[in-house]
């Protein structure tokens, strides 16, 4: 490096040492000098060197009037400086200004003058020559303007720690420290000007976008930044180019070509006005009007492509301008530019020339017109109004590079200032020491630089950060045409501001926006048309995210704006209307009191509590007579008012379940029934044991009396209610909000453990199958006592609603679930009231006749002959088996005698009649019923 420097240097200074540069320039002297680097052109002329001779400077073509401008600022600034008393009194800034032409290889040219002529010394050079003798050095450099320029001069400047600032050069790859150690700049860095337009185009609701970058260290990193923020909102770049102002004809003419068959409208161009240029020109030559562009702050303004003859297709361009400042007195300076005043800017010269499209007459251009090596101009006499002519030059009305030129040259006498009255101890070098005005070095002002902090004459606080860039904001534009004379007008649309809160940097007024030079509504730029609200984004496959098709949202979803990602979700207690826009509060329903299948179900319970409350009227009525007193009366009671509890149970399973109520409504109805069916059980059980025992005994008697028969109730009720108690205390039912169904919440009980729910009801069931078997045995008591038949029937029914019921039970859902069950527990409970007391209210209110001690006495006397006639006749056939098999004699068999008599004679003198007599066989078996009239009832 140490080799290349040298030798760079010395080709440098052997080359500079009479010529002090490029031949071009401005130039003056003073006590300390300031570099210029300004792109007076926009480019060079292409031309092939063959190397058959030697290489020629290349030629600048295309005069830049907004870069003389800014060098026009640069000079302003200083003389401002130069004649201020506060500001470096008694030192003069002098200053060296070359044109870039917008080109590295120009800008090295220059900036290697700069190297050469003030670190020479530095390389121990000095015995090869004095190549510094009567050249001051140069402390910091201005410039330069594009970002690819800039990235080559600071390579070259950071080697020598010569402060670089820059005005334009906005490229985030200048921000590394590491690699460009002594750039600076006024101006933002693109890392936020890519954000920006990232939010524009989100702001906008664009989708589907065209991405173009210049070539170079500008574009390149800017496209870059600005696809992660692209990626980052799920936004496509249809098509990514790169372009330049070098590209060949065909090369212009298929990128164009590519974005002329794209369907994204928008186009985001990250480049330079030179190399925009070429496709802008081309673009117009097609007449490709329905897109929208959208500039960085490189070509937002720039005079090559703001032109009216372009406004046609670039009318409604939206573009990043830097804020606006305001330099007092510029305006005067730059009308007083005259060719024969400013004898130390050679660039005037030119100026003047390209200005009024002549000739001055010691021009050279002028010599090279007349020997027809160029198109003819007139001469002009370098005295003309240069007001009279509308450039690019005379645009002073929003100062926007031209400021930061301004502030640029400002930091730098602003840190020499510091340098001038730093106090000894408080400095910024070694040991807190200050540097000396008059031997200071270039490293020296860029640390004094670093820590610069002040506020100019404006009011405004400068200050670098830590990346060596100065804060600013954005203005944002919108190219408009004049209606007095047509020209570009850039109208002040919004602003970003990129230290705001996240949601309140970008503003943007719509009312000021023109779309393609007339039009107020937006343009669409989206791969898809927007769906309509109550549809989403589907995916395509093999496209890009940005691409899809619209997808009706499922039920129960919805989505109420246009371009839906996804569909939200109604709330539990919500439902989707049909066209899925909004969501509508779901029916809630339960077995209402009000609806009509809860007040029927209803009805029947109360109806089922009235008609036991009235057989219970009924045996407390006829609580003596002999149906009563043979159904064993207590039980009976008992009994009845089970049945009550059940049927008030099923109401309990009507209106809307609490959690009390779901925690009540099952242990009532199962202890209820427990209680009912045990009754029953006991009841057919006693009987049955009474009439099957040979001789009823006293044992008989004590076991089966009233309070064993209440004790065995109470102990098989005892076991539902510890069957209950454990089920309500390890998981207790409790409501909740069945969402299952689309439209309806149903509130319904969740019952905590279903297996406690089959216990309950197993157990009712096995104790309903052990009456059953028991009432099945007793079928054949006598009649009063057939209740046994009707307990069957009970049995059965209860059997076949249960069994049914448990299918019912799972299938069903809401509403229903509590509907099944009440319908069950009436059924079964209807079931029994009908089948066991129903017949003996009959007999009780409408045939009293039977319901006295003879017909109770007879039908167990007929009992008891049958049960006896039975043992004889088997006894008989026994014994006639046992004696033909000794022998086959025919022995008469012995008669046997059953007689069931009464005190007196078979004829009954008192009233002169005949008792009652049954006989049966030859006299074989005798059986003789008689009963006295008068003892019927004593009987009993």
């Amino acid at each position: 490096m140490r080799l290349l420097l040298y030798y760079l240097t010395l080709l440098g200074s052997s080359y500079v040492i009479s010529t002090y540069g490029p031949h071009q320039r401005a130039q003056m002297t003073g006590d300390i000098l300031l570099g210029g680097l300004f792109p007076l052109h926009f480019g060079i002329a292409s031309k092939d060197q063959d190397l058959a001779a030697r290489p020629e400077s290349t030629l600048c073509v295309r005069f830049n009037f907004r870069g003389f401008r800014w060098l026009q600022a640069m000079i302003f600034a200083i003389e401002e400086i130069n004649n201020s008393s506060t500001l470096l009194p008694n030192i003069t800034l002098g200053y060296r200004i070359f044109d870039t032409c917008n080109t590295v290889s120009k800008a090295l040219e220059a900036t290697l003058s700069f190297v050469a002529q003030n670190k020479i010394d530095s390389l121990s050079l000095d015995e090869f020559c004095n190549c510094t003798d009567h050249i001051p050095s140069t402390i910091a450099v201005v410039g330069a303007a594009g970002s690819a320029v800039s990235t080559a001069v600071a390579n070259l400047l950071g080697l020598f720690y010569i402060p670089q600032i820059s005005y334009a050069s906005s490229s985030r790859l200048l921000s590394n420290k590491n690699q460009y150690k002594s750039f600076m700049r006024t101006i933002p860095t693109d890392e936020y000007q890519a954000t920006a337009m990232a939010d524009i185009i989100e702001y906008f609701q664009w989708n589907w976008v065209i991405a173009v970058a210049s070539d170079d260290e500008y574009g390149r990193p800017g496209i870059e930044k600005f696809e992660k923020e692209m990626e980052e909102r799920d936004i496509c770049i249809h098509l990514n180019e790169l372009i330049s102002q070098y590209f060949e004809d065909h090369e212009i003419k298929a990128l164009a070509d590519r974005i002329e068959n794209s369907t994204a409208k928008v186009i985001v161009v990250f480049a330079s006005g030179p190399d925009v240029e070429p496709l802008i020109k081309e673009m117009v030559r097609r007449n490709i009007t329905d897109r929208i562009w959208l500039a960085s702050e490189a070509w937002a303004i720039s005079s090559l492509v703001a032109k009216p003859e372009y406004l046609d297709v670039m009318a409604g361009t939206i573009g990043f301008a830097l804020k606006a400042g305001r330099i007092p007195g510029f305006r005067e300076f730059l009308q007083h530019v005259q060719p024969k005043k400013d004898s130390h800017n050679e660039f005037v010269r030119e100026f003047w020339e390209e200005t009024f499209n002549c000739y001055l007459e010691d021009s050279p251009r002028f010599q090279e017109s007349e020997n027809g090596s160029t198109s003819f101009r007139p001469l002009c006499s370098g005295e003309e109004d240069i007001a009279s002519v509308e450039t690019p030059y005379l645009d002073y009305k929003h100062l926007r590079i031209s400021y930061n030129v301004y502030v640029a040259v400002y930091s730098i006498a602003q840190a020499l200032q510091d340098i001038l009255t730093c106090t000894p101890g408080r400095g910024l070098f070694a040991n807190n020491s200050c540097a000396d005005i008059k031997k200071m070095e270039a490293w020296q002002v860029l640390k004094q630089l670093r820590h610069l902090n002040y506020t100019n004459s404006m009011g405004e606080k400068m200050r670098f950060d830590e990346n060596s860039d100065m804060e600013a904001n954005y203005t944002i534009i919108n190219w408009h045409r004049s209606t007095e004379d047509g020209s570009v007008v850039f109208e002040e649309v919004g602003y970003y501001n990129m230290h705001a809160k996240r949601g309140a940097k970008l503003f943007i007024d719509r009312t000021k926006i023109l779309w393609n030079g007339y039009s107020t509504e937006v343009p669409f730029s989206n791969c898809s048309e927007d769906c309509e609200p109550g549809t989403r984004k589907g995916i395509i496959d093999s496209m890009p995210t940005c691409c899809f098709e619209c997808t009706e949202c499922s039920d129960g979803e919805y989505s109420n704006h246009k371009d839906a990602s996804v569909c939200a979700k109604c709330p539990n207690n919500s439902w989707s209307n049909g066209n899925h826009t909004f969501c509508f509060l779901k029916e809630v329903e339960f077995l209402s009191w009000t609806e009509p299948f809860g007040i029927a179900l209803a009805i029947c319970a109360v109806l089922g509590v009235v008609l036991t409350a009235f057989v219970i009227g009924v045996f407390v009525r006829f609580r003596n007579t002999p149906i009563v007193k043979a159904t064993n009366r207590e039980l009976s009671y008992v009994l009845l008012f089970s049945l009550i509890c059940c049927f008030s149970s099923s109401l309990i399973f009507i209106g809307e379940p609490q959690d009390w109520t779901c925690r009540l409504r099952q242990p009532a109805f199962g202890v209820s029934f427990v209680l009912c069916i045990s009754c029953i059980l006991v009841k057919t059980n006693r009987v049955l044991l009474v009439f099957e025992a040979k001789i009823p005994t006293s044992l008989h008697r004590k076991w089966w009396g009233l309070n064993l028969q209440f004790l065995l109730v109470f102990l098989c009720t005892f076991v539902q209610v510890m069957i209950c108690v454990v089920w309500l205390y390890n998981a207790p039912p409790s409501s909740y909000q069945n969402h299952d169904i689309d439209e309806i919440i149903f509130i319904t009980c969740n019952e905590g453990s279903v297996m406690a729910l089959g216990f309950l009801i197993g157990y009712t069931c096995i104790l309903a199958a052990i009456c059953f078997f028991f009432a099945f045995k007793s079928r054949k008591l006598p009649e009063n006592f057939t209740e046994a038949k009707f307990i069957t029937f009970s049995m059965l029914i209860f059997f076949i609603v249960w069994i049914s019921f448990i299918p019912a039970y799972f299938s069903t859902y809401g509403k229903f679930v509590s509907a099944v069950e009440v319908i069950a527990i009436l059924a079964s409970s209807f079931g029994m009231l009908a089948c066991i007391f129903f017949n003996k209210v009959y007999i009780i209110l409408f045939k009293p006749s039977r319901n006295t001690t003879e017909e109770v006495r007879c039908s167990t006397a007929a009992h008891a002959f049958k049960v006896a006639a039975k043992a004889t006749l088997k006894h008989s056939t026994t014994s006639r088996k046992k004696s033909g098999s000794l022998g086959g004699s025919s022995a008469s068999t012995p008669s046997s005698s059953i007689s069931v008599k009464t005190n007196g004679n078979d004829y009954d003198t008192a009233s002169g009649k005949h008792r009652p007599r049954v006989s049966f066989g030859s006299g074989t078996v005798t059986l003789s019923l008689s009963f006295e009239e008068s003892r019927r009832s004593s009987l009993m």
